[in-house]
C-alpha cells in the first residue's frame, strides 16, 4: 500500500517538474531577450509555436526538453512514492506545463510533456502513441482533432493493459493508477485545447 504522504510529495515534485517553463526560456535565449513567445503567434509556450516564431531548431530543442520534464517527472515520482507515486507524478507533470503557477498560469498545451510521461510511466504504449500521432498529424491536418484521436487510444490502450495485465516493459505493472494517470492526463490536455479554441473565437469576434 502506498504513503499517501509519499504520494503527495511526488505530486508536488512532478508538478514543479512540469512547471520549468522551457519555450519561455528558449525563445528569450534565441532572441536575446527581445520576444516572449507568450505574446508572438498562437501565444501557446510550446513546441509548435516556438518553431512556427522563431524556427524548426529551436521548436524541436522545446519539445525535447518538455518530453524530457515529463519522463523526469514520472521517474522522480517512482523513487519518492513507488509505482502510484509515478502515475501520479507524471500526472501532475501534465497538469504544471498546461498551468505554471509561476507564469501566472499561463502554460502550454501538454502534449509533448505527456508524451514523456508515457515514456516513463507506460513505455509498452510509446511506439504507439508515436505512430498514433504520427498518424493524426499527416492525415488529419487538424491538431486539435488529431490530439483528440491520440488521447481516446491513449486512455483505450491504458484500459486493456490494466485489464489484461500485459507487460509494461521498465514502467510499474499496470494498474487503477495507469488508468487513472491516462484518464485525468488525457481530460488536462483536452481541456485545455478547448479553452483555447473558446479564447481564439472570443477574440476573433472582437476584431470583427
Amino acid at each position: 500500500m502506498s504513503d499517501p504522504l509519499a504520494v503527495a510529495a511526488a505530486v508536488g515534485a512532478g508538478y514543479l517538474v512540469g512547471t520549468f517553463p522551457t519555450a519561455v526560456l528558449v525563445t528569450r535565449a534565441a532572441t536575446r531577450g527581445k520576444l516572449d513567445i507568450r505574446d508572438a503567434g498562437t501565444g501557446n509556450p510550446g513546441g509548435l509555436n516556438t518553431a512556427q516564431v522563431i524556427g524548426k531548431r529551436w521548436g524541436t530543442a522545446v519539445m525535447v526538453v518538455d518530453v524530457a520534464k515529463g519522463a523526469a517527472a514520472g521517474a522522480l515520482g517512482w523513487v519518492i512514492g513507488g509505482p502510484v507515486g509515478a502515475y501520479a507524478a507524471a500526472t501532475a507533470a501534465i497538469a504544471g506545463h498546461i498551468w505554471p503557477v509561476w507564469t501566472r498560469f499561463r502554460g502550454g498545451m501538454g502534449v509533448a510533456t505527456s508524451g514523456g510521461a508515457v515514456l516513463a510511466v507506460f513505455p509498452a504504449f510509446f511506439p504507439l502513441d508515436a505512430a498514433v500521432a504520427g498518424f493524426g498529424a499527416a492525415k488529419l491536418r487538424n491538431t486539435e482533432r488529431a490530439v483528440q484521436l491520440s488521447c481516446a487510444v491513449w486512455v483505450a490502450a491504458a484500459l486493456l493493459w490494466w485489464l489484461a495485465d500485459l507487460p509494461n516493459l521498465w514502467g510499474p505493472d499496470p494498474s487503477w493508477g495507469l488508468f487513472a494517470f491516462c484518464v485525468v492526463g488525457a481530460g488536462l490536455i483536452l481541456g485545455k485545447f478547448a479553452i483555447s479554441a473558446r479564447t481564439a473565437l472570443v477574440v476573433k469576434r472582437g476584431t470583427v
